[in-house]
């Protein structure tokens, strides 16, 4: 699993550092930084997907490697 972010809608609210703060973060200048790769566990993987519905402006699209 992948996750791409549309730097044009990303606005750097951190919604999905909140919850999945292991593959997400945010800079202090509202930069979204993404893991890559993402652990392969079916606990954090649920968390992202999460995260990705969770996005308040759907800036987040996961793809299935």
């Amino acid at each position: 699993m992948k996750i791409m972010v549309d730097r044009t809608k990303c606005d750097g609210n951190g919604v999905c550092m909140g919850i999945a703060p292991e593959v997400f973060d945010v800079d202090d200048e509202l930069y979204l930084h993404v893991a890559d790769p993402i652990p392969d566990d079916p606990e954090l993987r649920a968390r992202v997907r999460q995260a990705v519905t969770s996005c308040p402006i759907l800036a987040l699209k996961p793809v299935e490697k």
